[in-house]
C-alpha cells in the first residue's frame, strides 16, 4: 500500500510511535538481513526515512514484532 506523507501523516507517525520499516517487522531476519518470506524489501527499509519521501509504501505482510 503506498500513501502520500504530508503533514497529518508525519505528526501521527510521531504522535502515535507508528512502525513501517523492516525491521520493525516480526518477519524481518535480521541474521540474513532480509525479509522472512524473501519479499523485496528497497521501499521499506529504515534508511528510507517518511519525512523525506513524498510516499510511504506499506508491506502487505507487515506484522508489529
Amino acid at each position: 500500500m503506498k500513501l502520500p506523507v504530508d503533514r497529518v501523516f508525519r505528526d501521527e507517525r510521531v504522535r502515535f510511535v507508528l512502525k513501517l520499516h523492516c525491521e520493525d517487522c516480526a518477519l524481518w531476519d535480521d541474521t540474513r538481513d532480509a525479509c522472512a518470506h524473501g519479499y523485496p524489501t528497497d521501499e521499506h527499509r529504515a534508511p528510507r526515512d517518511a519525512e523525506s519521501d513524498q510516499r510511504v509504501v506499506f508491506c502487505k505482510d507487515f506484522e508489529v514484532a
